[in-house]
């Protein structure tokens, strides 16, 4: 009950993941965790990254202007901490899936959402994870083998989590 999903194009794992948390939503499953809403700026700089703690907000902002000539990583990471807080209080209360818009540098350091979604699994919460090549090694270690790869595909994705949701029923 542990997966994640990789999009080739820059952002377009947090458009699926947004999607597909909106549609779980409408269909009354409790859906906690972040999703990524990226911002063009109007100066031309590097999108705005803000993350929507799910169900019902509030929305965070986690990236921080460096201003036009840095370089180097833009994640605030205050707000992420703070976005972490939030969906593990939730998770206390249940879900029925854990959405986590990134396993990326943080939780490949051993911080970030890597404690909530450990806690999630051993609930046996169903965890979907998006994923980028550059922390996938890192993740490969943390998961173990238990996460499962599926396609980045709204329809995909919605369809494993109905199994997982039937399966966690069934067990109940």
């Amino acid at each position: 009950m542990f997966a994640y999903t990789m999009a080739p194009g820059r952002g377009d794992t947090d458009l699926i993941l947004e999607g597909l948390s909106h549609d779980l939503a409408a269909r009354g499953l409790r859906c906690l965790g972040v999703v990524q809403i990226n911002s063009e700026r109007a100066d031309s700089g590097p999108c705005d990254m803000d993350v929507r703690v799910l169900p019902e907000g509030p929305v965070l902002r986690i990236s921080q202007d460096l201003g036009p000539s840095a370089r180097g990583c833009r994640l605030d990471p205050a707000a992420l901490e703070m976005a972490v807080g939030l969906v593990s209080a939730r998770l206390a209360s249940g879900a029925d899936l854990l959405i986590i818009n990134k396993f990326g540098k943080h939780e490949a350091e051993g911080r970030g959402f890597r404690d909530v979604i450990a806690e999630a699994v051993a609930m046996d919460v169903p965890v979907l994870v998006g994923l980028n090549a550059m922390n996938r090694k890192a993740f490969e270690t943390f998961a173990g083998g238990i996460a499962v790869q599926l396609p980045p595909e709204r329809a995909a994705l919605a369809s494993w989590v109905d199994g997982v949701a039937c399966a966690r029923i069934e067990s109940v």
